[in-house]
C-alpha cells in the first residue's frame, strides 16, 4: 500500500515524455502523504461494484436530490445529505487499505491498467449501460475506481507512519480521507487531473463525495 519509488519513476517518465500539462512538482512535493509503502493484511470483505448511484441512494433516502448527476444511473455526489445517508445505510465505508486493495486489484502499477498516463477514456460516471460498465472493470470486477471522489472511513492523516497493518481505518477527529475524483473535474481543463486516477492518490474530504459501501462476508455454513 502506498506510492512506491517505481510509481514515482513512472510519473516522472510521463512528465519527461510530455504527458503532463503543467509542472508536477506539487505532486512530488506531496508524495509523502502516500508514503511510506507498507505491507497491509486486509481481511476478506465485500465492496460495491461501483459508487452508489442516485437511484440507489433514493432507496434509503427517497427525497434525495442530486445537483450533479444527469440520470438516476449516475454516481450520487453527496454534500448536506452525507451524514443522513451514512446513518441510514446498512453498510460501512471502506478503510483506505480496503479501497486501495480494491483499486489495485493485484497490481503494483499507477492504475490497474499499468504505468501509462491514464486518460479520460478511463472515466465512468454513469452505470446505465451494462456493456460500458463491464468494460471498465478491473480484475476484481470493480468499475470506475478513481473516477469519483470516494469517501473512506479513515480520518485524514498525512502519510502512513504508524498506521495499522491490518487494514483497519485510522480514527479521530477531523475530515475523512477521499480517494479518486478524476470525473469530478470533467471535462478536464489541462491541470493533470489524471493524477486522481492513480491507485495511491489520497487527500482530505472538503466538498461533495461519492460512497462505495463495504460489508463483511456472510457467515460460512
Amino acid at each position: 500500500m502506498g506510492l512506491s519509488e517505481a510509481e514515482l519513476a513512472a510519473v516522472r517518465a510521463i512528465e519527461s515524455d510530455g504527458g503532463a500539462e503543467d509542472t508536477l512538482e506539487p505532486f512530488f512535493t506531496e508524495a509523502w502523504h502516500s508514503q511510506p509503502v507498507r505491507e497491509v493484511r486486509v481481511a476478506s470483505f465485500l465492496i460495491a461494484r461501483h459508487p452508489l448511484t442516485v437511484a440507489q441512494v433514493r432507496h434509503w433516502m427517497p427525497d434525495y436530490e442530486d445537483d450533479y448527476a444527469e440520470a438516476e444511473t449516475g454516481t450520487a455526489r453527496l454534500e448536506d445529505d452525507l451524514d443522513d445517508l451514512l446513518e441510514a445505510l446498512p453498510f460501512r465505508l471502506p478503510s483506505e487499505a480496503e479501497w486501495e486493495y480494491a483499486a489495485r486489484a493485484g497490481t503494483t502499477t499507477l492504475t490497474f491498467r499499468g504505468d501509462g498516463r491514464p486518460g479520460e477514456e478511463q472515466l465512468l460516471d454513469d452505470f446505465g449501460d451494462e456493456r460500458v460498465t463491464a468494460a471498465s472493470e478491473n480484475a476484481f470486477g470493480l468499475a470506475a475506481m478513481g473516477s469519483a471522489a470516494e469517501l473512506c472511513a479513515d480520518v485524514w492523516i498525512p502519510g502512513f507512519a504508524g498506521a495499522p497493518g491490518d487494514g483497519r481505518p485510522r480514527t479521530g477527529d477531523g475530515p475523512r480521507v477521499v480517494r479518486g475524483g478524476a470525473a469530478d473535474l470533467y471535462p478536464w481543463q489541462g491541470c493533470d487531473e489524471w493524477l486522481l486516477l492513480l491507485a495511491s492518490t489520497r487527500y482530505e474530504h472538503a466538498d461533495f463525495t461519492a460512497v462505495r459501501p463495504v460489508a463483511p462476508l456472510p457467515p460460512q455454513r
